[in-house]
Parts: C-alpha cells; structure tokens; sequence
C-alpha cells in the first residue's frame, strides 16, 4: 500500500512517519510539507522521501492511501478531498469536532467505496494490550470497575480555543480504549476543568464516568495543566484487581531517538520494574508486558485496503467515540448523566 502523510508537525512527525515505515506491506511515498523547515525536516529523517505543497499535489503523485494529520480545523476538507480522489484516508484524532460532523465523513467514504480509519492508535499501546491480555484470561471474573487516569505536565500542548481542549485531545483516546475494552456506553457524566487563554477559554482537564451497555462502569481522567505526569490503569472485578503504573512506553522510545523499523521484535515493551500486578486469591502476581506497537495499526489498516481483515478502528468507531465526547460536554455544560448520540 502506497501511503502518503498529509502534515509534518509532532503528530506526522512521531507517531505516523516512524510506524508506517516500520510497517509490513505499507510504503511511504510522500510528505505534504509546506514550509522550507518542515521540508528541511523530512530531508533530514526520511531520506529519499519526497514532499509536496498540497495534497491536491501528492494525489497527483499517485498513492493508494494517506494519512491527515494536519490540525483538527483543517482536517474534514482534506478528509473529504482524498475520499473524492478515491484514495483510503487515516483520519488522525480527533476525528471530527463532533458526531455529527463525524458522520458525514463516514457517509462519503462508504458512499466513494473507500476504506476510511481513526487513528485511534492507543489501542495498540502496551498497558492497555496488556490488560486486555488480563482481562481475557479470565481471573478477574465479572469485571465491575475501570479507572484509566493519564496526566502529563504539557501545558504547553494543549489545543487552545473552542476547536481545541483536552477531552478532544486525550480524551478522545481515553474513551476510546474503554468503549475497545469494554463495549458501548449507555449514559456519561464529566466535569471539565478551564484555563483562558488567548485563543479563547479551553478545558484543560477532565473527569469523566461512563455506564457501559456490559453493567461495568468506568472513570477516565487526564491533565495537562497541573504539572503532574501519571498512568495508570486499575480494574475492580468479582475476582481480584489488576493496576498498572506504567509510562507512555512508544512515545518515550520516539523521542529518546529510537525507531521501530530497526528493533521490531524488541519495540514497545514496558520495563519489568513497571510491570503490572494481578491481585487475586491467590496471591499477587506481576504480569509482564504486551508489546505496543503502532505499526500493528498500519499494517491491519492495509490489510483491509486489501480486503483482507476489519479496519483497525474504522469511522463509525470514531462516530461512536464522538457521541461520548458530546455526551460528555453536555454534561459539564447542563449537569447531570448524558446518553451519547449516535447518528
């Protein structure tokens, strides 16, 4: 599958460019970037990548598929340009500003014939491939609770203004993994927290519980505004627990210069000092680390390109991912429990 990312910044840059090199079956054949650093960048990291000014250009080109990771209110027009084109489309998070906005995308592309996917790559990330690992061995019994807490101390990342905030950024991925883990949710209550800033007042903080449609309840969290960086993963079941402290394992390797095409096997695996712990009547036992591995996204999404297997998370999962969101500003906004929408 010939791929083309649309958007060099930290997102194309670190989290799509590594792991679709990396991945079986997909060739990176162009970088939209547009000014002389950016370009300069992609010369520099991916040699023999070529780059072009618009995605009118790189389409053009020829490609079977690309990637959007341009910032969020730029994204639907490009989406819809690549649909029209007859061209696969990756969707970066999030999505779309709203479910309804969602919906359309997911409409043109099954109305074009096109495979269209989220990104929602923290699927794939290790502690939560590890407690799915968990989860389906079975020794937690009925499960009852999922807490998921993720804070980093980035203040300076936050998405500002009323197209920004972290419940589309973080919280787009949080949900995402409970709906993945355990299954559609029936009525959401949030509380957002607010900071002003120049681009207009973003929420740059949220608690959030979810009633899933399973009778398990979960309570998500994030932060980027406290100065505070935790992980952590906690499940309550009618057989024990599991909890996990760990770190954000691929992004750290990312940015500690490590690439994953040249270490696969030994890519994504948390430190055994940060393993995850199994309490139950039988003792505590450490569990040890799935891999992570972003790439698994690239290489599922091409295999259904190829009709070869589902869409790692396709559109109506990002719909339904958004209807939370929306449930959940709701929330926030008139008070008590929400039920998501789903056009």
């Amino acid at each position: 599958m010939r791929l083309g990312i649309v958007g060099y910044g930290a997102g194309g840059r670190y989290f799509h460019a590594p792991f679709v090199q990396a991945a079986d079956g997909v060739e990176l054949v162009g970088i939209v970037a547009r000014s002389a650093d950016k370009k300069a960048q992609v010369e520099a990291e991916l040699p023999g990548v070529p780059t072009f000014d618009s995605l009118t250009d790189l389409l053009a080109a020829g490609v079977d598929a690309v990637t959007i990771t341009t910032p969020p209110q730029t994204r639907h027009d490009l989406v819809l340009e690549a649909i029209a084109a007859g061209v696969h489309v990756v969707a970066d998070k999030p999505f779309a500003p709203t479910a309804a906005a969602a919906a359309e995308l997911a409409d043109a592309a099954d109305e074009a014939g096109v495979v269209l996917g989220v990104y929602h790559n923290r699927r794939f990330d290790t502690d939560i491939r590890t407690l799915a690992a968990v989860v389906a061995g079975g020794e937690l019994g009925d499960l009852w609770r999922f807490y998921s807490r993720f804070d980093l101390d980035e203040p300076g990342s936050i998405e500002a203004g009323p197209d920004g905030g972290l419940l589309r950024d973080m919280g787009t991925h949080v949900v995402d993994q409970a709906i993945w883990l355990l299954g559609d949710v029936a009525e959401v209550s949030a509380e957002l927290d607010w900071i002003d800033l120049p681009e207009g007042r973003t929420d740059a903080g949220f608690a959030i519980t979810l009633r899933h449609t399973s009778g398990v309840t979960s309570y998500v969290s994030s932060s980027k505004a406290n100065h505070v960086a935790a992980r952590q993963l906690l499940v309550y079941g009618s057989g024990g627990s599991y909890e996990s402290n760990g770190t954000d394992v691929q992004a750290a390797q990312i940015f500690s210069g490590r690439r994953p095409a040249a270490d696969k096997d030994g890519w994504g695996y948390e430190d055994e000092s940060r393993w995850g712990v199994l309490r139950t009547a039988a003792g505590d036992k450490p569990v040890p680390s799935e891999q992570g591995a972003y790439f698994e996204f690239y290489e599922q999404f091409a295999a259904a390109v190829r009709g070869e297997g589902p869409v790692p998370s396709d559109a109506r999962a990002g719909v339904r991912t958004l209807a939370v969101l929306d449930a959940a500003r709701r929330s926030a906004e008139q008070g008590g429990w929400q039920a998501p929408v789903v056009p």
